[in-house]
């Protein structure tokens, strides 16, 4: 570990330099939700989200370029991160979440219903929660820092803070992955109700996907067979720990500023069965 420099540790990975400059990323199994990290892990969880994102940036490498340069141990590192690392490039990170949504959930139906629009864009009276959308919208948000909330931004924002030409190439990218991973997962029975997507750029400038990409935690993901607008979904991604978390039976004030409990642990158990699945039917491959 000596030849590895600890950089920082976000809610769900940690991240190294490598003496050569480059950045090593290690997925732990921690859960977070609500901007809390949860003191129950998911086990396995770093090494499905790395191996789906793997996935993923194979299918979308004709879209743009990835951070990846390797996912074998460099020296130093521990045997234990096999399978849940990613020797990634070092960027200039983008200071905007990138979001692309199909379907109307989460904060999105909140700013709906309050404006009749999301990050600014007009939408149809007499939508329900989880309606599809006319079309994909991007709806950009702020970049908080960890225990802070991101705040929803205008694209007249993104284009004060990036440049007109930079905030046109963000909301494509955004929208072009967002679309390209919607379609396969459709074709596997998931509906991406929406997406978030992490950017960076190289010193010439050329946009790069990082950190993950259509993960259960970056997405919001539901079984197409059972989707019906007016309610909540069922889904494959964390949308189902925050479930638990805010119903009665987790005893948990989500206004009290205390963090949430230990999650239970068939809940635990029901959680990972549900990345595995995400997995295998996105990829068509077993996790081991």
């Amino acid at each position: 570990m000596d030849q590895l420099k600890h950089l920082h540790s976000g809610k769900v990975r940690d991240l190294y330099e490598l003496p050569g400059g480059e950045l090593l990323m290690v997925a732990r199994d921690t859960i977070s939700a609500y901007d809390h990290v949860l003191d129950s892990p998911i086990p396995d969880k770093g090494k499905i989200l790395t191996q789906l994102s793997l996935w993923w940036f194979e299918q979308l490498s004709d879209l743009l370029p990835n951070h990846v340069i390797s996912t074998d141990l460099p020296s130093g590192a521990s045997a234990d991160w096999a399978g849940r690392l990613m020797v990634v490039e070092r960027l200039d990170m983008v200071k905007v979440e990138c979001v692309a949504r199909g379907y109307l959930t989460g904060g999105g139906l909140k700013e709906y219903r309050e404006h009749g629009a999301v990050s600014g864009v007009p939408l149809p009276a007499g939508l329900l929660d989880a309606s599809a959308l006319p079309e994909p919208i991007f709806t950009p948000t702020t970049k908080a820092d960890v225990g802070e909330h991101d705040e929803p931004m205008t694209y007249a924002e993104v284009e004060a803070q990036e440049g007109p030409d930079e905030a046109a190439r963000l909301r494509d990218l955004t929208l072009a992955v967002y679309g390209r991973g919607a379609g396969l997962a459709r074709d596997r029975g998931i509906i991406v109700a929406d997406t978030k997507i992490e950017l960076g750029r190289r010193a010439d400038g050329t946009l790069v996907l990082a950190d993950e990409v259509l993960t259960p935690d970056s997405s919001r993901f539901w079984p197409a067979d059972q989707w019906e607008p007016g309610r909540a979904q069922p889904s494959y991604d964390k949308q189902f720990v925050r479930d638990w978390l805010v119903s009665p039976e987790s005893g948990w004030d989500r206004s009290s500023g205390e963090a949430p409990p230990p999650l239970p642990e068939e809940i635990v158990d029901r959680t990972r069965a549900k990345y595995v699945e995400a997995y295998e039917r996105l990829t068509g491959r077993t996790f081991t």
